[in-house]
């Protein structure tokens, strides 16, 4: 038992959640090739080859979240998106409308609030997919493309928006099981999974360009020396945090006396994780996806197409804006100073040097204060691969594989991962996946 591998397929439990985690990540890579009825691949491959070498970076963008799934029109082509943007919108709506929020906090008020957040992405993806059909059909209209739809366009349409949100519904509850049944967060792991898929193609694209003259071997390699500083800086980043001292006094509880403890409260520098960039991406993914597929019939929706291009200037404010946004959001919902000032007093605690009263207003600052290094940290990895294109001219394809939010992603996902293994080898008294065993897991 020397061997913490090994021991994970020694241990009962958590050799089944491993095996049926990875059976539903191999679903999940099936449903990416499969594509949906009406679509002549032939045509469909050939169409994607000669936009190849010109780039495409929507595709390349709706790719990065689908594994791949978006350029091959299969039934999970929207990928696990529209669960996300529509979750993002749930969580508003909890703040702005209070009944809402009071009916989340009720027996059985969760349950009630998952079922509207379900209905609400059957919405979205009928949107979506509706847009992926007009994609379609203005593809049809290129040269040497009629024969890319092989039904009429109404039937075609019916049976794609049906297809794929299905797709998409079936993404949800495999990544509820996943988390439910197997390791790690499902819904995480699905993209997680969809980026190392997509890993190959782009190492070879890169060796192919690089091959050809079209990019500096000195380029490439100052840029792999990026991703290895970069990956070392996010693990450092995903691992710290500040700790606030807590000093709880002697109390009696029924007959017995409790004596005062010390401990602390471990606010993460970046208490959100990857969920910002999630989050952000989800949001811009939306407009972008339906402008950008319906912007050939409507002149103004391609205008916003154009301005919102992936590597565009104005993307990148946005997106910037957007993760320091939801790393301040996701921070005040996940950790309320208000919730956490109320615990420690009614459990006879306080930090030192800080009267009862105005513990809310230390933790908020102190939280303010983590917060905006942590989301401009985020931003600044996040906009990684617009950075590398514009400086040393890589395909998009592979400079949103090898840029930041892939690397957040990854790394964060695989952190959150390897912790829980490594709780349960503890549970069932083995060793831990690393000798000193400082994994800290973070909610993704």
């Amino acid at each position: 038992m020397a061997n913490p591998l090994v021991g994970i397929f020694r241990v009962k439990e958590l050799r089944e959640r491993v095996f049926f985690t990875f059976i539903m990540l191999v679903v999940f890579r099936i449903g990416t090739v499969l594509p949906v009825p009406g679509i002549n691949v032939h045509d469909l491959n050939a169409y994607f080859q000669s936009q190849q070498n010109s780039g495409n970076a929507f595709v390349d963008y709706l790719d990065f979240f689908a594994g791949g799934a978006f350029s091959n029109f299969s039934v999970f082509m929207l990928g696990i998106m529209p669960y996300i943007s529509m979750s993002i919108i749930m969580q508003l709506l909890l703040i702005v409308f209070p009944s809402l929020k009071k009916l989340s906090q009720e027996e059985g008020g969760r349950k009630k609030i998952h079922m509207y957040q379900r209905y609400g992405t059957v919405v979205v993806c009928l949107i979506q997919s509706f847009a992926v059909t007009q994609y379609a059909q203005s593809i049809s209209r290129s040269p040497n493309m009629e024969h890319l739809l092989m039904m009429p366009l109404v039937p075609f349409s019916l049976l794609a928006m049906l297809t794929v949100t299905v797709g998409t519904l079936l993404l949800m509850w495999m990544g509820e099981q996943i988390t439910k049944r197997g390791i790690g967060n499902g819904i995480s792991l699905l993209i997680f999974a969809g980026i190392v898929a997509r890993l190959p193609h782009a190492l070879w694209q890169l060796f192919a360009r690089v091959r050809s003259g079209d990019l500096n071997i000195i380029f490439v390699m100052v840029v792999f020396v990026m991703f290895v500083a970069v990956v070392a800086l996010v693990v450092f980043e995903q691992q710290g945090q500040r700790k606030i001292p807590v000093n709880y006094a002697k109390r009696v509880v029924g007959r017995r006396m409790y004596g005062a403890q010390n401990t602390y409260i471990p606010f993460k520098i970046n208490p959100s994780g990857v969920i910002p960039v999630i989050f952000a991406s989800s949001i811009l993914t939306f407009p972008l996806q339906i402008a950008s597929t319906i912007g050939g019939n409507v002149p103004w929706l391609a205008a916003v197409s154009r301005v919102l291009a992936p590597h565009g200037f104005l993307y990148n404010i946005l997106y910037v804006l957007l993760i320091i946004f939801f790393a301040y959001f996701y921070t005040q919902v996940s950790l309320n100073p208000i919730e956490i000032a109320k615990n420690i007093r009614e459990n006879g605690g306080s930090i030192p040097g800080i009267r009862a009263e105005h513990i809310e207003k230390y933790l908020t600052k102190i939280l303010n204060r983590i917060v905006l290094p942590g989301s401009l940290y985020l931003a600044l990895i996040a906009i990684i691969p617009s950075l590398i294109q514009w400086m040393f001219n890589f395909p998009s394809s592979i400079s949103y594989l090898m840029g930041g939010t892939s690397l957040l992603i990854l790394v964060g996902v695989d952190l959150d991962t390897m912790s829980q293994i490594e709780s349960l080898l503890k549970m069932h008294n083995h060793e831990g996946l690393t000798k000193r065993g400082r994994l800290r897991g973070r909610n993704l």
